[in-house]
């Protein structure tokens, strides 16, 4: 059941106070209703969320017991950090109470993805791990894949990167000799291709090989990828002597080639396998305020690599008191708090990342985890989870390496961050910026692009956060100005981009309404590539919308147009300021600036195909990505000429199969 408490009236949303003590009163009032309400809470399993005065979320938790979780915020002191400063902001509660702390644990997963928390530990959702695929056919292909399953075909994997699928494919053409060409090749081949000329394709398409036996090699290929590696060489040592006895000794030559073959393979593998097949092994680390997760897999019995996963919001929960708000009045607090936010968050990862499926049958950590995460993904998986912490022999030496490596990973961000910090922080000073919250420093840089005035289009980058924010750029499209007119291009895109945000400005004394995200908002610092004209325009856009225009600073070329010679002019009326070429600051300008200049000739490019080619109503086809898309209208000369094709005209063009003809014949008619 869920319960939903009364929300007060945002203060952002009452009129503005003339007394401070009316502020105060109702600050006091807000926190004795959230004690009363927090005190009314049941002494049972759920889940709780915590939202400021906009009703954006700013924390959700699961809890054995909801009223002993939740009033450890209002009853311990927090006072100067991050954690207080959450409790600061909280002006509304809802928590639902459900059956076991497993369901407890489903739910805060899903509700972390989909509200993402400001003070949540956060890791991206990247699942879009690449497969090693053995298509359904005749004479089954193997290939690399990416994205959503189909049951008619078999997959193996998940892999940690492309290059491990790419070199498992490469392996088993070597071996098995399996071919990888698309069928639309593979039915039109009239003799056999390279691949078969250097023994990496045992030329089905020309029947150069049986039915039988290529179905028999498909066999042992996927048994190797189950993990079945000695049985596949005892078979094929059997197969050899069998071929010998009847004199067959151009077979057994061949087979004999392919046992070589394989267990060179095997014997170069680094990691030898002592019986499991599928294992992933997971290694955490925690210093200077973030934190690492590596996840080394096993495959099949072979090690395929690892990946490290950087979590958003860890500092957040770095403060004297993490171990007791992450399990107050549930657990002894931990000696260690770095330990204990080490454990938080390879529980959180291993949460985000395996509930809903995916999961092998062993885990090998470096921390203890909670039998209650395990309980839930054993019965997500369906099937019984074995996670082991102390790990003897070879599975040690597979941690031992995790570890290793998360350390290294871990170390190289702190060092590149760092950095990007000196560079944010150097130009802060230079430009007279804040400095008491870098982290949340944002700069918006505008870039035009065009060929000659065609397919005008406008970037908008953002850095924040000391990164940049690529889901936060944006691409305007520029339409009724004269073609090759900057200024105007400049003048509509920032007319569009912050006149709305002006206005919410005006209306509310220069804070933004109840509701808005967090990411609308003004820029620190709007950078404009370009000189005194681009500055100019812009500083007249910003003086209609009534904005400040000391935001603007343009990025001039210098003399020669010269990398490292940029000057920064100010719409404001100061002189230009030259950097030095080593000046941090100069390179954090020319980082967003390039990002910029990259993102408009992109999208430009693009624009520009598609208006010349016609190619939008390609790109509107399911399943015509851009490589099929540049086949077709190499084939047939462009649109027209695909749009005059046939069925079977366009079934024999590389990688265009069957149904897909018949969909982009239908869509273009």
């Amino acid at each position: 059941m869920s319960k939903k408490l009364q929300e007060p009236a945002s203060p952002a949303q009452a009129s503005p106070a003339t007394d401070a003590s009316a502020s105060t009163a109702r600050s006091d009032a807000v926190w004795l209703r959230l004690v009363e309400e927090v005190a009314a809470l049941p002494l049972l399993p759920g889940v709780y969320r915590y939202f400021d005065a906009a009703g954006e979320p700013l924390y959700v938790g699961k809890a054995r017991s909801l009223r002993k979780r939740v009033s450890s915020y209002f009853q311990r002191p927090h006072d100067g950090t991050r954690i207080g400063h959450m409790v600061s902001k909280i002006v509304r509660i809802e928590t639902t109470v459900v059956r076991t702390e497993a369901e407890a644990l489903l739910l805060e997963n899903n509700l972390i993805k989909t509200l993402a928390p400001r003070y949540n530990i956060l890791f991206r959702d990247d699942k879009s791990y690449p497969y090693l695929k053995i298509a359904s056919h005749k004479y089954p292909r193997m290939a690399y894949f990416r994205g959503a399953v189909d049951k008619r075909h078999r997959y193996f994997g998940p892999y940690p990167n492309a290059w491990a699928v790419k070199e498992t494919i490469q392996l088993l053409q070597k071996v098995f000799q399996l071919r990888t060409c698309e069928d639309t090749v593979f039915n039109h081949r009239t003799r056999p291709c390279l691949l078969y000329q250097i023994k990496r394709c045992s030329g089905p398409c020309v029947q150069a090989v049986t039915e039988s036996d290529y179905t028999h090699s498909v066999e042992q290929a996927q048994r190797f990828l189950e993990g079945e590696q000695q049985a596949v060489l005892d078979a094929m040592q059997a197969r050899m002597m069998a071929h010998a006895e009847r004199l067959e000794f151009e077979q057994a030559a061949q087979i004999r080639n392919q046992i070589g073959s394989l267990s060179r393979v095997l014997h170069q593998q680094v990691v030898e396998t002592v019986g499991d097949r599928d294992v992933d092994i997971l290694a955490v680390k925690v210093e200077g305020g973030r934190a690492c997760v590596n996840l080394a897999m096993v495959r099949g019995g072979r090690h395929l690599g690892d990946r490290a996963y950087f979590p958003l919001h860890v500092q957040e929960q770095v403060d004297e008191n993490v171990a007791a708000l992450d399990d107050a009045a549930e657990a002894p607090v931990a000696a260690d708090p770095t330990q204990a936010l080490a454990t938080r968050v390879l529980e959180v990862f291993m949460a985000q990342h395996y509930l809903g499926g995916g999961v092998p049958g062993v885990l090998i950590v470096s921390h203890p985890i909670d039998g209650a995460l395990v309980d839930a993904l054993s019965e997500q998986a369906a099937h019984r989870l074995s996670v082991v912490h102390q790990p003897r022999e070879q599975r040690r030496i597979w941690l031992e390496m995790a570890i290793k490596g998360c350390e290294l990973a871990l170390a190289r961000l702190l060092s590149e961050e760092g950095s990007q910090r000196e560079r944010t922080r150097s130009l802060a000073r230079v430009l007279d910026l804040p400095e008491d919250d870098l982290e949340q420093l944002r700069i918006e840089c505008f870039d035009i692009s065009h060929t000659a005035g065609e397919a005008t289009q406008a970037s908008c980058v953002v850095y924040q956060e000391h990164r940049m924010q690529s889901a936060q750029y944006r691409r305007y499209n520029i339409d009724g100005i004269t073609p090759g007119d900057d200024y105007a291009a400049m003048r509509q895109v920032l007319l569009r981009r912050y006149a709305k945000l002006a206005e919410a400005a005006a209306d509310i004394g220069g804070e933004f309404a109840a509701g808005k995200s967090r990411q609308a908002r003004l820029p620190d610092l709007v950078l404009v590539d370009g000189g005194k004209g681009q500055v100019a325009m812009a500083a007249e856009v910003f003086n209609s919308l009534g904005l400040d225009v000391s935001l603007i600073v343009g990025v001039e070329k210098g003399e020669g147009r010269k990398v490292g010679l940029e000057e920064l002019v100010f719409a404001d009326g100061r002189p230009k300021l030259q950097l030095e070429p080593s000046s941090a600051a100069l390179m954090l300008v020319a980082q967003i600036r390039d990002e910029a200049h990259r993102f408009a000739i992109t999208g430009m490019r693009a624009k520009r195909a598609s208006v010349r080619t016609g190619g939008s109503r390609l790109e509107d086809i399911p399943g015509v990505g851009p490589k099929k898309r540049a086949r077709l209208l190499q084939r047939f000369g462009g649109v027209r000429g695909v749009a005059s094709a046939s069925v079977e005209d366009l079934s024999s063009v590389e990688g265009i199969s069957r149904e897909l003809a018949e969909e982009i014949y239908r869509v273009l008619h």
